[in-house]
Order: structure tokens, then sequence, then C-alpha cells
């Protein structure tokens, strides 16, 4: 679908008006990622990592941005990936002539340098295209010095990053608005600009086809077959933005953005630019359900080191490199619309049981493969130690809330120490059986209702749709009435329009107090299916995937009303549950055990 661009989106020569968060596509070769808005310019990319400071930070009211886009402002724009990609090819549709602009970042990519590759064409016609780069270290806090045009490329530096770009030699400088210049093109011609922004001095060739041949190659290996799964193209693309978003050192952050508001002037935005552990898990059970792949690997190795540096002191979150995430502090820009500009998050420091019970069970999943490397093995002993000397004490839980008896965190324990019980040999697998009997009889005790469904915490009868994560994965059994029971009540309270919400929010009803959490309608999918509900099943699913925008994202939340999304993005884990419900919907209803 193209959309004609309003007439108050401004021009290259002006700031950049923000969209809605629908319409913003991806771009990321595993160590950053930047977001392409409709018009044709780049507003967010962190240099050289994803916990870096923007260098384009225009998404959240900073400056810095990188655009090209005609000159013609009277066009209809649209756009799309490469299928199994992060290939980003954008479309303007203009009167008298249709012109693309194909985006990636390089690939292989290294931690310390970012190469960015824009490739226009002009499918029919002749247009002439405006280009400006304004690259702003620091979110929008330096300019770039020493600026200099040399055989054809322009070099600066500022803030300990050194800029190449090549393809403007006949761009001008402007020291308020960066490199200008502008190109004309006939039907069937193309132009490339080559960006390298690097830690260390650049001296290697930027040869644009060359990059533009390492990165096709690159995505053709990363990406597997799908089409055996329900929603094959869905389903790659979601393996693609999981791929884009995981480093090379092993960590996947939550999503590419920071603080994006997930209710407007709420209050209610983070900085997810990190590795959370649960969420790793979930993309490598996801990864799992499908089969052997580098990214179950990263999602092993990862965890594991992070439980065996940590131990009972792991930490939910970390950077990708595995260090601390930093206390959150504000950048003194106006943020996104309803948004704020924090940066840091307070959840690298809290206690979450359930993560650990995560780690388990991806720690069997891997065994299942023969993945299990000697460092995850000994992990496992590392982690069900934690969880004989942690479980009754109150955790902050899978929303990261105010320490409570949350019931999700216990389940979530019971299925990752059964999972590995069953891999587990002798004396060995039955201490870990012993202790989910244990932590299960104790939490039936406290938080089982009367009428049979799973209560919310201890000490909160209300409906929690988290619940549906472990009873996916196997806890409470098949058999056990209230699997059926809770997953009945959740729906029964929770659900609005085929959408489902986390839980309800003293005061306000649903949709008011948030969006529908798609995690949740996915998790949702996955425990029907195990139930052995297809229809309902597939219902949850395409109801669920249907919340996305025209590039195929996903984010956080989704507001059911006015169809728009809410939160960071793209979020990592809506992805992995996409992902795992398009490869358990292909294949038999139950799990083992």
């Amino acid at each position: 679908m193209e959309h004609r661009t309003d007439a108050d989106q401004g021009t290259s020569d002006g700031p950049c008006p923000p969209w809605v968060l629908r319409d913003y596509a991806l771009i990321a070769d595993g160590e950053r990622g930047a977001l392409v808005d409709p018009r044709g310019r780049i507003v967010w990319l962190c240099a050289p990592r994803w916990h870096s400071d923007a260098m384009f930070s225009a998404l959240i009211g900073g400056d810095g941005h990188f655009a090209v886009e005609p000159t013609d402002r009277w066009h209809v724009w649209g756009g799309a990936y490469e299928e199994g990609t992060l290939i980003r090819v954008s479309r303007w549709v203009a009167s008298d002539c249709v012109v693309e602009c194909r985006d990636a970042l390089a690939m292989p990519a290294t931690p310390d340098r970012l190469v960015l590759l824009r490739r226009m064409r002009v499918e029919r016609g002749e247009a002439r295209l405006r280009m400006r780069l304004d690259p702003r270290p620091g979110y929008g806090a330096h300019r770039m010095h020493r600026p200099r045009l040399e055989d054809g490329v322009w070099t600066a530096e500022a803030e300990g990053l050194f800029m190449r770009l090549v393809g403007a030699p006949a761009a001008s400088w402007d020291l308020e608005h960066g490199v200008r210049g502008e190109f004309r093109l006939r039907q069937g011609e193309a132009h490339d600009l080559v960006l390298e922004v690097s830690a260390h001095r650049g001296t290697s060739r930027l040869d644009a086809g060359e990059l533009w041949q390492a990165t096709e190659r690159a995505w053709r290996g990363a990406v597997p077959d799908c089409s055996a799964l329900a929603a094959p193209r869905d389903a790659r693309h979601a393996y693609a933005v999981l791929r884009g978003l995981t480093s090379a050192a092993g960590g996947m952050v939550a999503a590419a953005t920071t603080s994006l508001p997930e209710r407007a002037n709420s209050g209610r935005t983070y900085d997810y630019r990190f590795a959370w552990l649960r969420d790793q898990c979930y993309a490598g059970l996801a990864i799992a359900s499908h089969g052997p792949h580098e990214l179950l690997d990263s999602a092993v190795g990862f965890t594991a080191e992070r439980i065996l540096t940590d131990g009972d002191k792991t930490r939910p979150a970390y950077t990708v490199t595995g260090d601390p995430v930093p206390e959150e502090r504000a950048l003194g820009l106006p943020g996104y619309p309803g948004g704020s500009d924090r940066i840091g998050n307070r959840a690298g420091s809290q206690f979450q049981l359930d993560a650990f019970g995560e780690a388990l069970q991806l720690f069997a999943a891997a065994a299942h493969h023969d993945r299990l490397t000697s460092e995850a093995a000994r992990a496992v002993t590392v982690a069900v130690g934690a969880v004989e000397r942690n479980w009754t004490r109150p955790d902050a839980g899978l929303w990261e809330l105010e320490n409570r008896w949350w019931t999700h965190s216990r389940l979530s324990v019971v299925c990752g120490l059964r999972r590995i019980a069953a891999v587990l040999p002798g004396g060995d697998g039955r201490r870990c059986a012993d202790l989910a009997d244990a932590v299960l009889a104790e939490t039936r005790r406290r938080c089982l209702h009367p009428d049979g469904h799973w209560r919310r915490a201890a000490d909160d009868d209300g409906p929690e749709a988290a619940l549906l994560v472990p009873m996916a994965r196997g806890c409470p059994t098949t058999t056990d009435p209230s699997s059926t029971a809770t997953r009945a009540f959740v729906e029964d309270r929770l659900t609005q329009d085929g959408y489902l919400y986390r839980f309800h929010h003293a005061g306000a009803p649903l949709g008011e107090a948030e969006g529908a959490f798609l995690l949740c309608g996915f998790a949702m999918a996955l425990a029907a299916h195990r139930l052995g509900d297809q229809v309902g099943a597939f219902r949850w699913f395409e109801r669920t995937r249907a919340a996305c925008g025209p590039p195929g994202l996903f984010a956080e939340e989704y507001d059911v009303r006015q169809r728009q999304l809410r939160g960071n993005l793209p979020q990592a884990f809506v992805h992995a549950l996409l992902l795992e419900c398009a490869a358990r919907l292909s294949g038999p209803s139950a799990l083992p055990g």
C-alpha cells in the first residue's frame, strides 16, 4: 500500500517531524539498528553499538538525520523488505516518475564500525532526489569537525567517531546542516551512497557493489526456509528481525529504540536497547521449535555466560556485551510525542525469578538439538542451585512490577525444572524433578483459586495473561484442570475485540490504561494449540499477527481502537512468539511431557 505524504511533513532542509510508529521501518546488522521514516529519512541510529549514544536522534526530538527523498513533494510512499532480510526498499510514486531507495546496514558487521548503504534507482520517468546528511553524535549535542572532501570522499570526525561518505562528490558541507546535495536520475539509472562511521579512522575501500553483494550473501545464510510453517513470509521476517537485533557477542536487544510511549504522557517510556535474558530465552525457544540455528546457539551462549558469571545475582538485563545496564537518566530532549528522552533502565537491578526458569527451558531445548555446550551444562547446575535458594523470595516478575509472590514466576520455574530433568542423567534429573514438585505444591497451595484457576499472585485473585506462557510450555499439564480453567478465565476477563490485555489496571477499563499486549495474544494461541483447540489457536494467531504496521514490525502494545503501535519497536519477544506460533501451529498440538 502506498500513502500520500502530508503537506506538513517538512522539507529536507527543515526538521524531521514524527510519524506514527507503525510507519517506521528498521534496518539492522546485529550491532546496531536504524529507523527509516516513509520520506526516506533515517531518524534514529546509535553508533557504534546499540547502547552507544545516537548520532541520528530526530526520532526523539534531537538533531541528526540522513535524508534521501524526491524533490517533488507531490508523491505517495510505500515500500517493502526484500524477503528474509532487513534490506528495506522505499518506493515513491509521483505524477511522472517512480523512484526506489534500497537501504541496508552492511553485513557481516563488526562492533566498532557501521556501514550504511543507500541505493537510489528510478524505475520510471526522470527524478531529482535531495540528499542531506547531518550527523550529530551525543544525541545531537555535537557536530562533526574538520569536514574534508578528498578524492570524492567526504571525511569528518567528532567524539571518537570517524565518518566517511562516498557517492556525493558534488555535494557541499554546511556547518549548520551537514552535507547537502541533489541527484538527477533518468529511468533505469541508479546512484549509491555509502556512509561509514567507525571508532577508528577508516582506510579500507568502500565499494558499493561489493558491500551490497556481501550483505545479500550474509542475509541468504542467516534466514532459513520456512515454507512448511504457518505464515511462511511472516516467519522468515521474524527470523530476520531477530537476527538483526542479535549481536555477534550473543546478546539480543529487546528493541532498537528508547523512550517511545506505551501510553501518551503517562511516564511509561523505557530504554529497550539492552539484552533481557528472558527475551533472549523466548527467542531461543522459538528458534528451537523450528530447528537448530545459530540464533539458538547465540541465546544459549549469552544466557549461560551471564548465569555462570553472576549466579544467584544474575540480572534480568545486560548490555549486549554482558555489562550492567546503566542507570536511567534524561537527555534534555523533547522526546517522541507523548514519550520522553530517557536512557538506561532500572530493570537491570531487579530480581526476576522466572528468568531462571526460562533459561532452564532454553538449555533443555538446546540439549534436544544436541547444542548444549559444556558451559551451558555448567550453567544448568548454577541455575538450579539459584532456584533452590531463591524460589520462595518475592520477585519483580515478568512485568517488572513490585516484588510479590507472582504465580507466573513459579510456574515458569516448574516448567524449566521439568524440562531439564528430562535430559539430565540419574540423580541430577531426580533432584530437578523433586524440586519442581515442591515448587508446584507450594504454588498450588498459595496461588490456586478455589474455583480452579490460577491467581495472578498469592495475594491477588485477578486474571493474568502471563500465566499463558508457562501453560504453553507445559506447566500445568494438559490434563490438569487448572489449565483449561485458567485459559477460560483469562480469555473471559482480559479480551476485547479479539485482542488480549495483560491484567486489569485499578480504576481503568481495558484499553484505557494500556494497549493490547501482543506477546500475550501469541501466548494465547500457543496455549490453545497445546490444549487441542486448533481453531482457537489459529484465530488468536491470525488476529494478533495483524497488529503491525506496513513494514511488518511489531511493538510491545497495540492500541486496538486507533489501530496504532505503542512502545518501542521492533519488540523482539513479539517477533519470537510469532515465529514459535508459526512453527508449533504447523505440527502436533501437545508438547511432550
